[in-house]
């Protein structure tokens, strides 16, 4: 059994996050008005532009990334062009005859083969197949953290042993120490090491928060682990004041970034879900209203096959709570998903 503390992060430098003063914003928009996985400015371009065969902004747009090293926003970049390119791909070919050595198209040319390995019954084999797209991409740019996470998930999928992963993780974390993909990617490799056992992804969790910045979005990774262990249904009990505190880091993050914005949609949705499980009323309804009409996939997907239809409900439940009346709990009635960190 490896030692979590093996894989806590030789933080060498601190990584720079946007951050703004919390903006005032109206109350959550009508149900009509709210939208699933909403694209940025940066991001919206590129996708419009990939649904007409065209490769040219979505290009532009992780070159900048690379360029400024803005890798959260690369990453988040990178998973949905893969995620668009497994439906509409001809964009993506006609980049790889263009510029078939671009770091950016080997980049989501690995994402893309990893997720198409990912959902298939023989994953394991197909992932080993391949791990040379993934070389390819982390050699095309030593500086660019992001293909490490793909290797860190490959690794995962394709049931890789202990020591492998830490050696990916120690690459990875030399070239961004507080990368959010990465730290997603070593606690889903913990909750599958020791599935159960969800103290021991908090104390990964929680140390490294406390190490990072305080704009970081691995300051929202102890709430990761609450979601995993209130999704789980099984191992010991996580003592209430633990996930107290990391739904606490979480509303001090989603404190320090723009009101109604996509980009930090997931982490509010993710904290509106840890919040109405913790039956933290007012604090749910406070993330919805920072959240604005950007409802995210995620966490709903993961108890929900209509994930905008969960979020709605939420949206209700929270309004009927803090009317005095008994509200919905998100995990009843339905049953919740195994592997519930996912891919």
């Amino acid at each position: 059994m490896v030692d979590t503390m093996a894989l806590l992060p030789p933080f060498i430098r601190a990584s720079r996050m946007r951050t703004t003063a919390p903006h005032p914003v109206a109350e959550p928009p009508a149900d009509d008005e709210v939208l699933l996985d909403a694209p940025d400015e940066d991001l919206g371009p590129a996708l419009v532009a990939a649904a007409r065969g065209e490769h040219g902004p979505a290009a532009e747009l992780l070159a900048a990334t690379r360029e400024h090293a803005e890798w959260e926003d690369r990453d988040r970049y990178v998973v949905r062009l893969a995620s668009f390119a497994r439906s509409r791909g001809e964009w993506l070919e006609n980049w790889r005859a263009t510029a078939p050595h671009d770091p950016d198209v080997l980049l989501v040319g690995a994402q893309l083969a990893v997720d198409r390995a990912w959902e298939s019954p023989a994953r394991a084999e197909l992932l080993r197949t391949v791990s040379p797209s993934i070389t390819a991409a982390a050699r095309s740019d030593d500086r660019d953290p992001v293909p490490w996470r793909v290797a860190l998930d490959h690794a995962r999928g394709a049931r890789a042993g202990h020591r492998y992963f830490e050696e990916l993780w120690e690459a990875a974390v030399r070239r961004a120490p507080h990368h959010y993909g990465c730290h997603v990617a070593a606690l889903k490799y913990l909750a599958g090491a020791w599935h159960g056992s969800h103290r021991e992804c908090f104390d990964f969790a929680e140390p490294a928060a406390q190490d990072a910045p305080p704009g970081s979005l691995v300051q929202a990774l102890p709430l990761r682990a609450a979601f995993a262990y209130l999704t789980d249904g099984c191992g010991p009990e996580v003592p209430r004041e633990r996930l107290d505190a990391a739904a606490d880091r979480a509303i001090a993050l989603s404190a320090r970034y723009p009101a109604s914005a996509p980009w930090p949609a997931e982490i509010r949705n993710l904290a509106t879900y840890v919040l109405v499980r913790l039956e933290r009323w007012s604090d749910a309804r406070e993330q919805l209203r920072l959240t604005g009409p950007y409802a995210t996939s995620f966490p709903w997907d993961r108890v929900s096959d209509d994930p905008l239809g969960r979020f709605l409900e939420v949206r209700d439940d929270v309004r009927t709570a803090l009317a005095g009346e008994p509200p919905w709990h998100p995990r009843s009635g339905h049953g919740d998903r195994a592997h519930s960190l996912g891919h």
